[in-house]
């Protein structure tokens, strides 16, 4: 079927835009955004994901105000069949004004005490994260790509009445698209490999630029996916750097962490960026004045992150029992949820995927951003046993 979407050229394909190349029910197209004031009183995430194989779309809206409470509202519909509706909920809108430089995130749902309008102006380009494949035995888990992107909050959230401004807030958002696990849980056969998932992720802003990591590990600490960048503003120039607009990336990305006893969180961490030996730089990032003395050229490049608080992923639909991504709940269902904060058990499956927002310092430079955290089954380097056992 045609659609209005079929208008532009976006084709990857030869069919129409509404109908995937992929017939696999875990095909998923998904915005993710968040957002905090500089002095951690508050912090708010929205999530829009559209599952055209299941026919399904659905999205969330998160916040804390003060760290004492965490606020989300879930909604979900039949996916509409034409492309150019799908950024709308319920009452979740994700609205793309310009694209890869701003966004407006449209909440109103006075009868569960929230409300919102906000803009994001990106302070910087997306930067591509390598993709992501990863197979059990001979079926594919994990292949999507993803891009982030950081930039600054105006507008404001209303809570139960109380509307809480936000000028020049800082975040970050993603973008992704693929294959990955969403709807219910379905039997796949024979078990394939062990029950483990260990993923970090640390948009980090900083005043003038931002920085960037993730990983993926398996069990015994083996890698299969990493990112490490520094990405200046529009216009501005990493010290030490000669071209502007330039995002300089690292071949290799260390990391210390120091878990909370009695939970799957850090306490500490550390992150190591590192040139490769005798090669300063990889994907053609500029070369650095050798007389450049800024912290920003050291080799390692050293950030310490202190966690301030955790904001539950179960929020945005993230390991939900009833929300969870691509689960059919009608054609449109809408519903809100509120929890005290810290929650009482930490280990509980549904409580271990969280984002921390954190302080951060590189050298003299300090920023705040978060620390995304899932960790599913043992991770021999730091210490972690079990499916969900506690540290400690």
């Amino acid at each position: 079927m045609i659609t209005a979407f079929d208008d532009f050229p976006i084709h990857a394909g030869s069919r129409p835009v509404n109908e995937t190349e992929s017939s696999d029910p875990n095909h998923y197209d998904r915005y993710f955004f968040n957002g905090y004031r500089s002095d951690a009183s508050l912090y708010f995430a929205v999530a829009l994901g559209l599952y055209p194989n299941r026919h399904i779309a659905d999205a969330s809206f998160s916040v804390i105000v003060d760290g004492g409470e965490q606020i989300s509202l879930h909604a979900s519909r039949r996916a509409p069949v034409d492309r150019a509706e799908a950024n709308e909920v319920g009452p979740i809108k994700v609205v793309v004004l310009e694209p890869l430089r701003r966004h407006r995130i449209v909440v109103e749902s006075p009868e569960n005490g929230l409300r919102a309008d906000l803009l994001l102006t990106a302070r910087s380009g997306p930067v591509e994260e390598p993709h992501f494949l990863v197979k059990a035995g001979q079926r594919t888990l994990f292949d999507y790509t993803r891009l982030t992107q950081f930039g600054h909050w105006s507008g404001w959230i209303e809570v139960d009445g109380q509307r809480h401004l936000l000028d020049s807030a800082p975040g970050s958002r993603d973008r992704s698209w693929g294959v990955r696990p969403v709807g219910p849980a379905a039997d796949l056969g024979a078990p394939v490999g062990e029950s483990q998932f260990f993923w970090l992720w640390a948009p980090i802003n900083f005043p003038t630029f931002a920085t960037h990591f993730d990983v993926n590990e398996y069990a015994s600490g083996k890698r299969w996916h990493q990112t490490g960048f520094i990405i200046p503003d529009f216009g501005s120039t990493i010290p030490g750097i000669s071209h502007s607009d330039e995002t300089r990336s690292f071949d290799t990305v260390e990391y210390a962490v120091n878990w909370r006893r009695g939970t799957r969180w850090a306490e500490s961490f550390t992150l190591d960026f590192h040139d490769p030996p005798g090669d300063a730089h990889t994907n053609n990032s500029p070369a650095i004045d050798p007389q450049a003395i800024d912290p920003l050229t050291i080799d390692p490049l050293t950030i310490e992150m202190t966690p301030l608080y955790e904001f539950q992923m179960l929020g945005l639909g993230y390991g939900h029992p009833e929300w969870g991504h691509g689960m059919w709940k009608g054609d449109l269902a809408v519903a809100c949820e509120r929890w005290s904060l810290p929650v009482a058990q930490p280990c509980d499956p549904r409580h271990i995927h969280i984002q921390a927002l954190c302080r951060a310092r590189m050298g003299e430079h300090e920023g705040i951003g978060i620390l995304e955290q899932l960790v599913i089954g043992p991770h021999e380097p730091t210490g972690i046993t079990g499916i969900v056992d506690p540290f400690g």
